[in-house]
């Protein structure tokens, strides 16, 4: 088609024809075409903004150290309620008295009674001093009997040996009387042939034979002496061989009578520690008749109400809340999410009754929201959850003061930053977060840490 050329000059303003306004685009269509390319512009744009990967949990508020948690207050010992100290919602101080118990079992119903068991354990003392005497008596007479077996053994050995050499001695004169004996005899017969030859006068011959009969007399004599004697020696014998057997027997009796008194002693020993076993614990139980405030803290309920009511050992009488508990918040994450956490890790949460305006990715831009570290994570798991204890973070702004053990908490456990696309993209694909991401710059760091460490060696 050939260019058209005219010398006519064109109309100043086309809006002068209905026709060229007809055929001409809708200014709508440009507007929304303009703002729809903003919009797309914009969002694609913000795809490219840094979000944080988090991972969300509901839990509550508890405490970091168990006993900075709510606690029931249990008595030691059976007891009627005689009067209550406090009530409930007030402040108590440990030590602080919170009820008087009195006493319900018989055993315990003497006013006097650790006096009488004092008086008793004095006798009891003195039952052993005494028997502890008679044992150490025993101990000497044993000892006494012992050197007496000694000096006995001694005295009857030497008894012997003079036996002994009595015999020797009576022996040697038996065989000089037998030899004079022989001499004499043999003069007597000569004296009696001479006197028969008419040699010898008649008065000789009885002179001869009275001194032959004196040497037979002292002969029998000294034979009689001999005897005794032997006998004498053999006594002294027999003598020396049931002295041993009679001290022993002494002896003997004297270790049975100490080994029952020590046996005695024994005992008493063991009834002694029992009355004073039984002396501590009734004065110990006397200390238990007031229950008392285990900490400071605040007295919540009183499970037990009215006076003279009765109850049993170990049963809860109230329940205290301590007064200035270090709080923590416990959340309960899923298994999968567990290996992304480890302590220090950075999380932000939401109290009931706070109101936030909440953007999990950017907590710098999140309002009403406090800051969080991790502190504990549970070794195995809760009804497959893991629970892990958060604290304040110094670096942050603290938690509110009103929040109270028990209330409601949402937390964001904070992990990389990625960008919004990607996060889009991993929430539509229901992808874990970016793990690897992770291990590598704790990887990273580690190492830097290494060569640090090296660096400040060398």
């Amino acid at each position: 088609m050939a260019k058209q050329t005219s010398n006519h000059p064109l109309p100043q303003s086309w809006e002068q024809f209905n026709s060229f306004q007809l055929v001409t685009k809708p200014r709508l269509a440009k507007v929304m075409a303009y703002w729809c390319v903003a919009l797309f512009g914009l969002l694609f744009i913000a795809s490219l903004f840094p979000w944080t990967q988090n991972i969300r949990s509901a839990g509550s508020v508890t405490t970091l150290q168990p006993q900075d948690r709510p606690q029931m207050v249990h008595s030691t010992i059976a007891g009627r309620i005689e009067k209550w100290q406090v009530q409930e919602g007030q402040k108590v101080k440990k030590g602080d008295t919170l009820i008087v118990l009195s006493e319900v079992k018989e055993k315990y119903f003497d006013p006097q009674l650790l006096s009488r068991m004092k008086e008793q354990l004095q006798a009891k003392g003195g039952s052993l001093s005494a028997t502890q005497a008679k044992a150490d008596a025993l101990k000497n007479q044993i000892i006494a009997l012992q050197e007496g077996l000694q000096f006995s053994l001694q005295k009857a050995r030497n008894k012997t040996r003079q036996a002994y050499l009595k015999v020797q001695s009576d022996s040697a004169d038996l065989v000089a009387i037998i030899a004079e004996y022989e001499v004499t005899k043999a003069q007597y017969a000569r004296q009696e042939k001479l006197y028969e030859q008419g040699l010898k006068s008649l008065t000789e011959l009885e002179s001869r034979r009275l001194k032959f009969q004196e040497v037979q007399a002292k002969q029998q004599s000294t034979l009689n002496k001999l005897n005794i004697s032997r006998n004498e020696q053999q006594n002294a014998r027999i003598e020396l061989s049931s002295l041993e057997a009679e001290y022993q027997d002494k002896i003997s009796k004297a270790r049975s009578d100490l080994n029952a008194t020590l046996a005695y002693i024994n005992d008493t020993k063991g009834e002694i520690s029992k009355m004073q076993n039984e002396y501590s614990n009734t004065q110990i139980r006397n200390s238990f008749y007031q229950v008392t405030a285990p900490q400071d803290g605040y007295v919540v309920r009183a499970l037990k109400a009215g006076i003279g009511e009765t109850i049993k050992e170990g049963e809860a009488v109230c329940s205290i809340m301590p007064a200035n508990p270090e709080l923590a918040v416990q959340l309960y994450v899923a298994l999968m999410d567990v290996p992304l956490l480890e302590v220090g890790r950075q999380v932000r949460l939401q109290f009931e009754g706070w109101p936030a305006l909440v953007f999990s990715g950017w907590p710098n831009v999140g309002f009403g929201t406090f800051g969080g570290k991790v502190a504990v994570i549970d070794n195995i798991d809760s009804q497959g959850k893991y629970r892990i204890l958060v604290v304040p973070d110094p670096n942050s702004a603290p938690w509110p003061e009103a929040i109270r053990v028990g209330s409601g908490a949402y937390g964001w456990a904070m992990l990389n930053d990625v960008p919004i696309y990607y996060e889009f993209w991993r929430q539509l694909n229901a992808f874990p977060p970016n793990y690897v991401g992770t291990m590598q710059e704790e990887q990273k760091e580690g190492k830097k840490e290494k060569a640090e460490t090296e660096g400040g060696d060398k």
